[in-house]
């Protein structure tokens, strides 16, 4: 069974959904309060952040992902010029880095206005891909801060999802 056929009303929640996709997969999840929830996923290279937010205001479900990474000062620049090689091969979602909380973001909104609900598969794909795009773009983003490589030596690590066996 899809996971959306579970969802058979119009008017379900994305939070409610986005909690069950969490229990569905087995992360640690706080249901924060009625428009929000925070979880952890666990990742090859690390456990990401993930919370998700609802807006009524402007109907957009609002994810961020977040890993901790601290760079030196000396870095920064090229850490900006890493992300924007990046970002331009993201089509869904952006990375930023928020300096004051050490924080490296990926960030998305799914905007759902004129009433328009979410299905589970468009919010599993959401959080996927941000997840996908964190575990894609992390060790370039190492690379770069620890191993003293240029950003574009750093972005050549960063491979395509992988399809097949070998």
């Amino acid at each position: 069974m899809a996971l959306s056929e579970q969802y058979l009303e119009d008017d379900i929640h994305p939070i409610d959904i986005v909690e069950h996709l969490a229990a569905h997969h087995d992360w640690d999840f706080d249901r924060i309060s009625d428009e929000q929830i925070a979880m952890a996923v666990e990742g090859q290279w690390r456990t990401y952040s993930l919370t998700l937010a609802w807006s009524a205001y402007d109907e957009t479900l609002r994810m961020v992902c977040t890993f901790d990474m601290e760079p030196p000062e000396e870095k920064r620049a090229e850490l900006y010029e890493l992300l924007n090689n990046v970002n331009d091969q993201c089509w869904a979602g952006a990375f930023t880095y928020w300096d004051e909380q050490k924080l490296m973001v990926y960030r998305y909104g799914l905007v759902l206005a004129g009433g328009n609900v979410a299905s589970a598969e468009q919010i599993d794909t959401m959080i996927s891909a941000a997840v996908m795009s964190a575990e894609r773009y992390y060790p370039a983003m190492q690379l770069l801060v620890w191993g003293n490589q240029s950003p574009k030596q750093a972005l050549e690590v960063a491979i395509a999802e992988a399809y097949g066996r070998a």
